[in-house]
């Protein structure tokens, strides 16, 4: 059986154009790239720089992701079945100047959700510095405490035990502890169509200070990889609020 050929920027673009029922004189017009570039494009004689792939992608009206998808016929991808059981002891810890971080599931690569608990400790926004933003959404859980949301565009919310938030992560954000409050617990589910969400929380925490002795995994938990540094080895350290498994 023969293997289906990669799909070229060309034949991505052709499949774009067909889907949305335009000739290569209307996609030109539409986009203000020379017909006769569309063409070489198409025939994978030339390729566009991400400069000109951006202009598609706002002058169509299309998310980048859709400039890359493949045609509708393609064939649905397999149940992966994949299952992991999210314990404390076994997940990568990272403390930073604002949170202790827990990923659980460390074992499953390339997820497109990204669960964590953490306790967050910055009791104001000045303290806790500039917002931070990532690509995708999450969702925010209160388990104990009460923080304070703090948004590029809103003002600021407090949330208690049992509430939640659900927020665009591209947005700046910050969740500071609330007031006669020493320390929140809250568990954050984060998504984003790009497999490198891992790789971009993981490069967040540079920005807000960790240091490497602050990486540690249960001795029995497996390996993951980071782009940054892979965990060390270590006791296990316990959070500092019980929580519920």
């Amino acid at each position: 059986m023969q293997s289906q050929p990669h799909p070229t920027i060309g034949s991505l673009l052709r499949s774009l154009r067909a889907r949305n029922g335009w000739t290569l004189k209307q996609m030109s017009e539409r986009s203000g790239i020379p017909l006769s570039t569309l063409s070489k494009v198409e025939h994978d004689r030339l390729t566009l720089t991400y400069d000109k792939l951006q202009q598609l992608s706002q002058r169509l009206n299309v998310r980048m992701s859709e400039l890359f998808a493949e045609p509708d016929d393609a064939p649905e991808p397999p149940v992966t079945a994949r299952r992991s059981i999210g314990r404390i002891d076994d997940a990568v810890r990272i403390n930073t100047p604002n949170y202790d971080y827990y990923y659980l599931c460390p074992e499953l690569r390339h997820k497109r959700m990204i669960p964590v608990v953490a306790h967050v400790r910055a009791r104001s926004l000045g303290e806790f510095g500039p917002l931070v933003k990532h690509s995708g959404e999450e969702y925010t859980h209160v388990l104990e405490g009460r923080i304070i949301l703090h948004t590029e565009f809103y003002d600021p919310i407090s949330l208690e035990v049992g509430e939640s938030v659900y927020i665009d992560s591209n947005m700046g954000h910050a969740y500071v502890v609330g007031e006669e409050c020493e320390e929140a617990v809250v568990l954050s589910v984060c998504s984003s169509v790009e497999e490198t969400l891992m790789a971009s929380l993981l490069g967040l925490h540079g920005e807000e200070g960790a240091t490497p002795q602050a990486v540690s995994r249960h001795p029995s938990a497996p390996t993951t990889h980071s782009p940054q540094r892979a965990p060390e080895r270590a006791t296990p350290v316990k959070p500092k609020s019980k929580l519920r498994q």
